[in-house]
């Protein structure tokens, strides 16, 4: 089993070569992952052309959802989008809480981060910013958030208990975030989880739904609902670069589920103790 900090460098090298990738050399992938397929279509994320805010140059087809729809964004809000990549979760959020809002974008790459400011510089908006930070200690004081998203993200975080941990430190009480991430419905051969590739790519590195949910709950979290599910269809081209003809069969057979899920939670209104941040 990889160690954290060796997860944690795959994934910021891997999404630094993603940084300077085309948009359709990832969306023909699995994240991004460069694991092409023949079958060119976007394996994962959800069209954004035609949402207000939607920014061409910050998408790189990196998503497995909309979170940015489902997430009752007001004008005036404070936002933060957690693996903001280029951008492009944070320019739609912008346009959803005005010039009143505050958006701000976290990523662990510099890359990304570097490529999200030029995205903003050519929009000349002055209430986003992008900080380099860690989803694990996110470098956002306690309770500044109305709204938090993710767009398949977290999935990639070694310890998604500490992830939201920090979601529920950085959310103002009453707050809510809405995420889109990958889940699985039993489990994946282990020939996919060892491949770092995959991992990057958000499938190896992804829980069983229950256990994410589960872990929503445990965190503190209130009304959590699944707000869309899509099943994820991996072709069989590159199902067959990590497994054998035999694996590759019995998989099929078991129908072993990769879903795609947005889910909303919301931090109580009234709460205190270690998490809250209100002492």
């Amino acid at each position: 089993m990889e160690t954290e900090k060796n997860i944690k460098k795959t994934v910021k090298e891997k999404y630094s070569e993603i940084a300077v990738q085309t948009k359709a050399h990832n969306s023909s992938s699995c994240c991004g992952s460069g694991v092409c397929s023949t079958e060119i279509y976007n394996i994962m994320s959800d069209d954004y052309t035609k949402i207000t805010g939607y920014n061409p140059d910050a998408d790189l087809g990196l998503g497995c959802g909309l979170p940015t729809q489902f997430a009752h964004i007001k004008e005036g809000d404070t936002v933060i989008d957690l693996g903001s990549g280029a951008g492009n979760d944070c320019f739609v959020a912008r346009a959803a809480t005005g010039a009143k809002g505050k958006v701000i974008g976290i990523d662990l790459t510099e890359d990304m981060i570097n490529k999200a400011r030029v995205n903003g510089d050519k929009l000349g908006l002055n209430n986003i910013e992008f900080r380099l930070g860690d989803i694990e200690n996110l470098p956002v004081t306690a309770n500044k958030a109305d709204v938090i998203v993710s767009n398949c993200v977290l999935n990639l975080v070694p310890d998604k208990k500490k992830a939201f941990l920090e979601i529920f430190r950085v959310l103002k009480t009453g707050g809510h975030f809405s995420i889109s991430d990958v889940v699985l419905k039993d489990q994946l051969p282990e020939s996919i989880k060892k491949a770092s590739e995959m991992y990057a790519g958000c499938v190896a590195g992804a829980l069983q739904k229950t256990d994410y949910i589960n872990i929503i709950h445990e965190t503190g979290f209130i009304n959590v609902k699944i707000q869309k599910e899509k099943p994820i269809v991996i072709p069989e081209d590159i199902l067959s670069r990590y497994l054998n003809e035999t694996e590759l069969k019995a998989y099929k057979e078991k129908g072993t589920g990769i879903f795609s899920i947005t889910v909303y939670g919301e931090k109580p209104k009234e709460t205190c103790g270690v998490n809250c941040g209100c002492s």
